[in-house]
């Protein structure tokens, strides 16, 4: 039964990923990318971290794609008679269209990762397998042994939240600039 539901979530994620990918219309992107990341948190169930599921479901399903769909939508302008049965495929503005670099970027990265993650010793392959709930022992870990991290990574998001506030103040940057 564990089985079957990994392999739903799965060929949900990979399915509605893929139709993002391929997708004309932003909307439909944004609903198909929904549904990736409902098959995600599914799969995060599935490997017995539930709190990574649940803020999957609060911070990426609750907030941000929310704030991509109405974005999408109040910023939709009507495209013109002409480009709605238009064949061509979306182009990507770039300098560099060489797939030769792209290949070996992706390939480097790929063989990077796939290193770290066979010489790394995850402890949880060396417990027994069960549903054992992990916001406890997260709860525990951010609060005595990574309470420095958290507390740096609270503060460099305080910051990124400011910047983004003041270069978001068009009325206050335009009265700098007429002063000067």
């Amino acid at each position: 039964m564990i089985q079957l539901a990994f392999y739903g979530f799965a060929i949900l994620t990979i399915g509605s990923a893929l139709a993002v990918l391929l997708t004309k219309n932003v909307l439909y992107a944004a609903f198909f990318l929904l549904l990736t990341l409902f098959g995600v948190a599914g799969l995060f169930v599935l490997a017995s971290a539930d709190f990574l599921a649940i803020a999957q479901l609060m911070i990426y399903v609750g907030g941000v794609l929310v704030l991509v769909v109405f974005g999408v939508m109040l910023t939709h302008k009507p495209e013109p008679p002409g480009d709605m049965n238009s064949q061509v495929p979306n182009q990507v503005p770039s300098l560099n269209r060489s797939w030769v670099v792209a290949l070996l970027v992706s390939g480097s990265l790929f063989a990077a990762l796939y290193t770290l993650l066979a010489r790394a010793n995850f402890l949880i392959f060396s417990q027994p397998i069960g549903w054992q709930s992990t916001i406890t022992t997260i709860g525990k870990q951010l609060m005595t042994e990574s309470v420095l991290p958290f507390e740096l990574i609270g503060i460099l998001l305080l910051a990124a939240l400011v910047g983004a506030t003041y270069l978001a103040a068009p009325i206050l940057n335009s009265k700098k600039n007429a002063g000067r």
